[in-house]
Order: C-alpha cells, then sequence, then structure tokens
C-alpha cells in the first residue's frame, strides 16, 4: 500500500474514537447558563414620543391671482407700458444656430482672422461654429460684443425677479479641445 492510503486508512480508523470522545459532556452547562442569563436579562423598549399633531394649512390667497397661470406668464414677459425698457429683446428676428445651445454648453476653441474681420470657433456639443462681433449666441439673447485672442465677449438680455428685462455681461473663455 502507498503511504497516503495508509495514512487515509489510519485516519479513518481514528475518527469514530475521537468523536466519541466529544460526547456532550460540556452541552447541558452551556444550555443551563444560557437559560440562567435569559431569565437575568431585563427586556428594555424604550417609548416612543408622542406624534406631533398636523395642522392642516388653508390656503387664503383663493381670489389673488394663480401663481402658475400662464397669463401671468404671458404679462411678465411683455414690457411694461410706460417705463421705455430698452433691453426688449428681438423675439421677431430669425434665431442663429448657436442660439440653440445654453451658453454653458459652448466652447471657444479659437479664433480666426479672415480679411482684416476676426472670427471666434465656437465648438458646441461635437460641431465647430465661426462667430463674429453682432451674432447671436446662447439662449438668453446673447450678442457678441468683441472677440479677442482669450476671450469672446457678450451681453444677454434676461428678466429680473421683477419681468423687468436687464442686460448682463458674459464671456467665453478660450478652452483646450479633450482629444
Amino acid at each position: 500500500m502507498s503511504p497516503s492510503r495508509i495514512a487515509r486508512a489510519s485516519l479513518c480508523a481514528m475518527l469514530p474514537a475521537l468523536l466519541a470522545a466529544c460526547g456532550d459532556g460540556g452541552i447541558p452547562e452551556v444550555k443551563q447558563w444560557m437559560d440562567e442569563t435569559r431569565r437575568q436579562t431585563k427586556v428594555v423598549v424604550p417609548k416612543l414620543t408622542e406624534p406631533k399633531k398636523f395642522t392642516p394649512f388653508t390656503y387664503a390667497g383663493k381670489s389673488a391671482a394663480d401663481p402658475y397661470s400662464p397669463a401671468k406668464f404671458v404679462n411678465a414677459t411683455a414690457a411694461p407700458s410706460g417705463t421705455g425698457n430698452r433691453f426688449q429683446p428681438n423675439t421677431d428676428r430669425r434665431r442663429e444656430p448657436l442660439e440653440t445651445f445654453p451658453l454653458d454648453n459652448l466652447k471657444m476653441v479659437g479664433t480666426l482672422r479672415k480679411q482684416g474681420a476676426s472670427f471666434a470657433l465656437v465648438q458646441a456639443e461635437h460641431t465647430l461654429f465661426q462667430a463674429k462681433v453682432g451674432n447671436y449666441i446662447g439662449q438668453n439673447f446673447g450678442q457678441i460684443t468683441k472677440i479677442t485672442d482669450s476671450e469672446v465677449e457678450l451681453k444677454e438680455i434676461v428678466q429680473d425677479a421683477a419681468g423687468e428685462w436687464v442686460e448682463r455681461t458674459a464671456k467665453l473663455e478660450l478652452q483646450e479641445i479633450k482629444k
């Protein structure tokens, strides 16, 4: 017989002797200790706090204008009479391609000079556009006012909290194209 077979045979012969030695000599002591521990342990459940009383809100402004009414939005976009709101955007003109993108989705990636005129190279999604001073850009009626080698300056026309059209400046700074 091979040495590995002898080792297996002797292990099989000793296994019943080892299992018989284990017996249940310590099991009654463990059961007694568990029962005693269960009797001595007191279950403590903290008392739940009383729930807050619900008081329904009553809307008292039923006679006021509905804040979500489309008519209110139309009134807010119309220029107030007599204020001479000079920043009213021209909504009758044809929209330019760069006006379909929000300003934060546009990147200036370079400049180009043709016949003495400066053009900004603006990337929107994966398309490259040429833009010059006077072109409209962004979704807030932004118009390019100045192009330098490092940035495009523009003025946007937006509504303030009172519904008045106001002018604000914005910039697109030169960015590197990620390959």
